[in-house]
């Protein structure tokens, strides 16, 4: 994919998933994932299929949790 997205697109990834484009220019493509949140891309390098807007809110993420030891 060649040219930007605008903010607010929502798309699929291969490897990430559903997510929405939070900033683009002709450089970088920065994408928040619903699985795997927010993830920057080379925009000529990017590969995405677009989707059709999504009713529903971003999944909430699980937050890292640590061992006790």
């Amino acid at each position: 994919m060649s040219k930007t997205l605008a903010a607010g697109q929502w798309l699929r990834h291969e490897r990430f998933g559903v997510g929405v484009a939070v900033e683009s220019d002709e450089e970088h493509t920065t994408i928040d994932f619903e699985e795997h949140g927010p993830k920057k891309f080379v925009t000529r390098l990017l590969e995405v299929e677009l989707t059709s807007a999504r009713d529903t809110p971003l999944a909430r993420r699980r937050r890292k949790t640590t061992v006790a030891r």
